[in-house]
């Protein structure tokens, strides 16, 4: 075997073993998902009686009609957690983007001093300002509403802390001056040219976003009061919390299965802008 055929040889070991990692790596994690689903399809006797098992069962249309069919309004909840996370992401997103363009493309004497304050709001925990919060939503009738969870969110340090750093490695300032010489508009220039050049990082952030969002109990929970309002995870937390003769494993199982389904769905859709990006920005000189 001469030299060439070595390195040959070495290059394909290589990436086999790359692909067992990742293989191993993938099995991992997914193997979570395929038991909560595993468990969705069993009873609440079989769950109770405890032993573990890689086989469905065949009680997951029981779960899922028991579920749907209960006091607990799990289509509302689905309703509610869908609208509160995609309004979250799109809007905590876009602006985020516009206020990192903001302080990447204009100098302004306190453009450091805004900057540095920004990035000190991401220190101020939510619990710490929830008691003013509920005071002031309540002051303006917006109690038991989904307006406090969509507006506030607009104002998200992390989001603009990503979006700033990616917009320093791939947004040249001699690009945006040459569209203001042509005769764009700020608002122009943003739309057009700034936000298609980012969507690899705002895939990336509304995936994010809306995951936090969904998941978020904290907030939502003090704020949401009627049933046929509340998100996903307020029921969730009410199904597990009910009393020992009405509790049911195997719909709790079933719910958190039907809650994930739609981020799954949203990565999904939102993974091949990834990917893309990540593909343009290797063949960029």
């Amino acid at each position: 075997m001469n030299n060439k055929e070595e390195s040959n040889f070495g290059r394909t070991t290589k990436v086999i073993g790359c692909y067992i990692v990742l293989i191993l790596i993938t099995i991992i994690c997914l193997f979570w998902f395929y038991l909560l689903f595993v468990n969705a399809s069993r009873s609440n006797s079989e769950l109770s009686s405890g032993g573990f098992t890689m086989l469905f069962s065949t009680h997951a249309l029981d779960n899922w009609n028991n579920l749907v069919h209960g006091t607990l309004p799990i289509l509302y909840g689905l309703r509610n957690s869908v609208f509160v996370a995609a309004c979250t992401a799109i809007l905590s997103v876009y602006f985020s983007t516009m206020t990192a363009y903001a302080i990447h493309a204009y100098d302004f004497k306190l453009k450091k001093y805004v900057y540095a304050f920004i990035l000190a709001v991401m220190m101020i925990p939510t619990q710490v300002t929830v008691l003013g919060f509920l005071q002031l939503i309540d002051k303006m009738k917006m109690d038991d509403s989904f307006i406090p969870l969509i507006v506030p969110s607009i104002a998200a340090p992390i989001t603009f802390f990503y979006m700033k750093q990616y917009m320093d490695s791939t947004l040249s300032i001699s690009l945006v001056e040459a569209a203001r010489i042509d005769g764009a508009g700020e608002f122009r220039i943003f739309n057009t040219i700034v936000f298609p050049l980012m969507k690899p990082a705002i895939a990336v952030q509304i995936i994010f976003t809306f995951v936090t969002s969904w998941n978020n109990y904290f907030v939502p929970a003090l704020v949401l009061h009627t049933d046929k309002k509340k998100t996903l995870p307020i029921l969730i937390a009410q199904l597990r919390s009910a009393d020992w003769l009405k509790f049911d494993m195997g719909q709790v199982y079933m719910m958190i299965a039907f809650s994930i389904a739609p981020v799954i769905i949203v990565y999904l859709i939102l993974s091949r802008f990834i990917v893309g990006g990540v593909s343009l920005g290797g063949v960029k000189e």
